[in-house]
């Protein structure tokens, strides 16, 4: 780990100044991604304003926690632990305590920007070869991720922990209150939740009995507008609010993880109360770089959203996003040629830099992104896009791992102007399905590549024990030439993290549009294959207009679920997307 920090610190001093690699085919990949159109309850038709604190998550319950700490004096960091101990309630299908989290908090006193690593880690008994078959071949995607076969070490509450620790302003203990209360006394079953539950969207919910049994109480799915209660994890947040974390990593709710996974009917898993006990989340540097006249930061590696943001704007500088309409069809173009390049190099090099060398420093330099953007054609699509080469850098093949779409992002910003921009996810919709003491567990083994080796050459992203696998999570950050905040801004959604955080960035900084009706903007992605324009929105009449210029172009849902806050000198504008349940609350 002392390596990771020590090269992340010379990262840090860079300017503050095919898809998921091997492209998996969409058919090789569960519905729609494969996710299914939205089912949302409460939107916000235009941008809220506030002037003393704001709060955006994914479901209202989660929101008004976090905005309950901040009207009590408490912090963004009180706030987003208050908020991720309800989302684990209210919206188990996306993030929970038995995933992980990757934040950036911005302290407006001091202007530090730090980051705070949660993502779970492999076992030490996790082999590369977890998810291979006699045949040589990985196993099928619902296979590798339904059971504890999957599961990797939690990390989300050792990671707000250490932030709280370093910088909350609240007692502990005070931030579990409105989790506990809702756990016992029940909340409102929403419509996203409902829906997919009752379209078994991962079929391993019905198929373990524990999850089963909450899910699907009397056998029937849970419906739309019930009162669920949750007292076992009621039970645990009381332990957690007295004991903090180690009674979660070395205690009686560490043994119940154990004892579900490598019992786990499905797939039984490795995971220890060894790997639990050594689990360690990291402070370290945020990676930065110039954008015009911005500083966009984000997450180091192990998450590749950080990188592959800034590479997708610093690529389009010469290209001057600014001077086209919005959404013009020549714009989307230019955007889904950067993003095939962005995405080339993060399946070749971004992975865990504990085990692999990625070459961060020369990835995010001007020369060679400069020299990247040139090769973007105005009039013709490039087809896929090859990853750079550097010197001495090792020669690695792309992955095929799975990532799916169904995690959740909060930001916040307080009253004294400190922020969290926070990425949090138990992976597919509903994680590995193994739930225990009233949470679910992530299958985060399954963002490694299920495959070691491709046409015999090693993957940068293989499964080894101890790594944390690569992620698109892309918390990010964006700050005006004096140093002062000026957005604050995430999103669930798999691989496509990176394009719906990288569109809505350009939607408010070159075509100046408030943040929410650059959340609301019809989506456009492109992986490095495909080009997806997202189905029923004004881009499926560019469709022509691409393929004119080359463009494989697929009509899709794109379930983004990106939420912001605009930072000005006398007021705050949030926006949360439509296509989720997410609410904006602000003083």
């Amino acid at each position: 780990m002392l390596n990771k920090i020590k090269s992340l610190a010379l990262i840090a001093l860079l300017s503050f100044t095919s898809a998921c690699v091997m492209e998996q085919s969409e058919a090789q990949l569960p519905r729609e991604d494969r996710e299914p159109e939205a089912a949302t309850g409460s939107q916000n038709s235009a941008a809220v304003t506030g002037h003393d604190f704001m709060v955006v998550a994914a479901n209202p319950y989660a929101s008004q926690a976090g905005y309950n700490i901040l009207a009590k004096g408490g912090n963004a960091i009180d706030a987003a632990i208050a908020v991720q101990l309800v989302l684990t309630l209210v919206e188990p299908q996306s993030s929970g305590i038995g995933g992980g989290a990757f934040i950036l908090y911005f302290d407006k006193e001091t202007k530090n920007l730090t980051t705070f690593n949660g993502r779970e880690t492999a076992p030490e008994n996790a082999s590369q070869e977890l998810f291979m078959q006699a045949n040589g071949k990985p196993v099928s995607w619902i296979d590798a991720v339904v059971g504890g076969r999957s599961v990797g070490v939690p990390g989300v509450l050792k990671a707000l922990e250490l932030a709280h620790q370093k910088h909350g302003k609240l007692a502990w203990s005070e931030l579990f209150i409105d989790a506990i209360k809702l756990a016992e006394q029940g909340f409102i079953v929403s419509p996203r939740m409902a829906k997919l539950v009752a379209m078994s969207f991962n079929p391993g919910v019905k198929k373990l009995p524990a999850a089963r049994q909450y899910f699907f109480p009397d056998g029937e799915p849970l419906p739309v507008g019930s009162i669920l209660k949750n007292p076992q994890l009621a039970i645990v947040y009381k332990a957690l609010a007295r004991e903090g974390s180690k009674v979660f990593y070395n205690g009686w709710i560490a043994k119940n993880i154990v004892k579900a996974v490598q019992q786990a009917s499905i797939a039984p898993g490795s995971l220890t109360l060894t790997d639990l006990a050594n689990y360690r989340a990291v402070e370290e540097p945020a990676v930065c770089g110039s954008y015009k006249v911005y500083n966009v930061c984000g997450m180091a590696p192990p998450s590749s959203g950080g990188v592959a943001v800034l590479q997708i704007l610093k690529q389009l500088e010469q290209h001057n996003m600014a001077d086209y309409p919005v959404n013009d069809g020549d714009a989307l173009h230019l955007f889904s040629q950067s993003s095939r390049l962005a995405y080339a190099d993060r399946a070749r090099y971004m992975a865990d830099p504990d085990f692999i060398d990625v070459p961060v420093a020369q990835l995010l330099s001007t020369d060679y992104l400069t020299t990247r953007g040139k090769l973007i054609d105005v009039k013709q699509d490039m087809g896929t896009a090859v990853a750079g080469e550097f010197e001495n850098a090792i020669a690695l093949a792309n992955d095929n791992a799975i990532e799916m779409p169904s995690t959740s992002h909060i930001s916040i910003v307080d009253r004294e102007g400190n922020a969290i921009s926070m990425t949090t996810s138990i992976e597919m919709a509903f994680g590995s399905a193994v739930f225990v003491d009233g949470f679910l567990l992530n299958n985060q083994l399954t963002d490694f590549s299920l495959s070691p080796k491709v046409n015999g050459k090693l993957v940068a992203n293989r499964l080894q024990p101890f790594k944390q696998p690569r992620s698109s999570m892309a918390p990010t950050m964006v700050f005006n030439q004096d140093g002062s905040l000026r957005l604050v801004v995430g999103s669930p959604g798999g691989s496509r993290i990176i394009n719906y955080v990288s569109q809505t960035i350009i939607a408010v900084l070159d075509w100046q549009l408030d943040i929410q009706s650059a959340i609301d903007l019809p989506k456009i992605t492109n992986r490095n294959g495909s080009t997806t324009l997202e189905k029923n929105t004004k881009l499926e009449a560019i469709k022509q207009q691409l393929e004119s210029k080359g463009h494989k172009v697929a009509i899709r849902d794109l379930n983004s679920g990106i939420h912001g806050i605009e930072v000005f000198s006398d007021k705050l504008v949030g926006g949360a997307d439509p296509r989720r349940e997410g609410k904006v609350v602000a003083n």
